[in-house]
């Protein structure tokens, strides 16, 4: 056996792998990659002579020997990789004795060996059987997307004639910047036989959602009837199908749906192409993996739209947000225009929006932790989710529901922090047999259509006729009493 005086290589060792058998081996190859120097430790003496051959640093040890650091260089990160559970936690015992800064990797057998490596200071226990099986799961993915991706550009590609872009009612930044990157697909797509047009329906009230469209100048139209039999294809964007958070007659013919939300009996499954995956926190999430997959250029107006899109459905990227959600992000972020993307955050605020706060505040009334606030007649429905997002954080108060009344229906906004209620799910439960009623755990919208008493000129007085019981279904579901209810303080 030729001595074990290491190899001259310049500059500090960062890693030393224990263990070079298959997997072991890998590690090196992948780290050799990266030109990283690696030192490594194996009891065989043929193997170490293989390695040295190869112009590694390699030592041979026992690696449950007492005297297993003796002549090594000193090292940041340990892979302790034998096929032997007990030599591994051996292996990290001894390590962490002499250097308790090193960070260890370790191969664990069983769980069991596992939780016993966790508590001899391993900061990693890696199951190979695990890290293949997730590979392989996150390999078929990656293959799918890309092939939905590509999917929906070779439609795109084939079709003549005008694609209308659907975005759901009152549609936030998430609806209308996934509507924009659908087109801006379609263009790339198929420039010369195939136009798009997006259709939005009720307002769009929020301050910052107009400043988002004004400042990007961002070309969308009412929704009519006459306006969707002039459209050759249709496209749904963050709406599951007809009659999802949209007016569009049930039995329309769909031919594109993308979703993040999956809303049962909506859901448009005759659709020509369907992505829709409840797991993502953003539509605009989804639209971006497309651009990247398709290797669309994506200008600043497009990057800047859908990063504002997927903040704001994210709150921040503090609500129902995802790893996927946070690349995507990433990758728009260079892409944006800073200053544009600071204007549209920093609008100014309406008169009625703060009247509409205002108004909230005055008149909620809490019982057990629950808040509700009847804000009357609004015109800008967006006020209601600007009110709720504010009278949520009061001490005290777990769910919040404001709720007004528009020339044609009574909305509801909810906000809520109690782990135990997914409000989305209650509001469903609550009213879906009136209206349109869903979304998160933590917020979620309905709205009820006035229907014949859409004539009434006194809105205000129709709401506080009709809302007690209409409230008292939610109250029941949720197990309020009718007793105790009291004004905030």
């Amino acid at each position: 056996m030729p001595p074990e005086a290491p190899f001259e290589q310049p500059g500090p060792i960062k890693y030393c792998i224990f263990g070079c058998g298959t997997n072991g081996y890998n590690i090196i190859l992948e780290l050799a990659k990266e030109n990283e120097r690696v030192v490594v430790v194996d009891k065989d003496e043929s193997r170490v002579r293989h390695l040295r051959d190869q112009k590694y640093d390699a030592y041979q040890r026992d690696i449950t020997s007492q005297d297993l650091l003796a002549g090594l260089p000193l090292f940041e990160i340990a892979f302790i990789m034998t096929g032997d559970g007990d030599a591994n936690l051996a292996a990290v015992l001894t390590i962490k004795k002499r250097f308790p800064s090193v960070q260890i990797v370790a191969r664990s057998i069983d769980p069991v060996n596992g939780q016993k490596l966790t508590a001899a200071g391993a900061e990693f226990v890696l199951y190979p059987q695990e890290v293949v099986a997730r590979f392989a799961i996150l390999q078929i993915r990656k293959q799918h997307s890309s092939r939905i991706s590509q999917r929906l550009f070779t439609l795109l590609a084939g079709w003549e004639g005008t694609l209308g872009i659907i975005t759901h009612k009152n549609p936030d930044p998430d609806a209308i910047s996934s509507a924009m990157a659908l087109a801006e697909i379609a263009k790339h797509a198929n420039p010369k036989t195939l136009t798009t047009r997006i259709f939005y329906e009720g307002n769009i009230g929020h301050q910052e959602n107009r400043t988002f469209v004004n400042l990007l100048d961002i070309k969308m139209e009412h929704l009519t009837i006459d306006a969707l039999a002039k459209c050759t294809y249709l496209a749904l964007v963050d709406c599951s199908g007809p009659g999802a958070n949209n007016d569009v007659p049930p039995q329309t013919k769909i031919n594109i749906t993308i979703d993040h939300h999956k809303e049962g009996k909506h859901v448009a499954t005759q659709s020509t192409f369907v992505d829709i995956r409840p797991g993502v926190g953003a539509t605009a999430s989804i639209m971006t993996q497309y651009l990247q997959e398709l290797d669309v250029p994506v200008d600043k107006r497009v990057a800047t739209a859908l990063l504002y899109g997927i903040r704001t459905d994210t709150k921040e990227f503090k609500r129902n947000v995802t790893p996927q959600d946070l690349n995507y992000a990433g990758f728009l972020l260079p892409l944006t225009d800073a200053d544009l993307l600071d204007k549209i955050m920093s609008p100014s605020m309406s008169q009625e929006t703060l009247d509409i706060i205002g108004k909230a505040i005055h008149e909620r009334k809490i019982q057990s932790g629950y808040l509700f606030a009847n804000v009357g007649y609004v015109m800008n429905r967006d006020s209601l989710p600007q009110a709720a997002d504010l009278l949520i954080t009061l001490e005290g108060v777990n769910t919040a529901l404001v709720y007004g009344i528009t020339d044609n229906a009574i909305v509801i906004s909810a906000r809520n922090r109690d782990i135990r209620l997914h409000i989305g799910n209650a509001l469903s439960e609550a009213f879906g047999d009136m209206g349109d009623a869903g979304g998160h755990p933590n917020m979620a919208a309905a709205t009820l259509p006035l229907h014949y008493f859409g004539k009434v000129e006194n809105k205000a007085q129709l709401l506080e006729i009709v809302i007690e019981p209409v409230l008292q279904k939610f109250k029941t579901l949720v197990g309020l009493e009718n007793e105790g209810r009291k004004n905030g303080v």
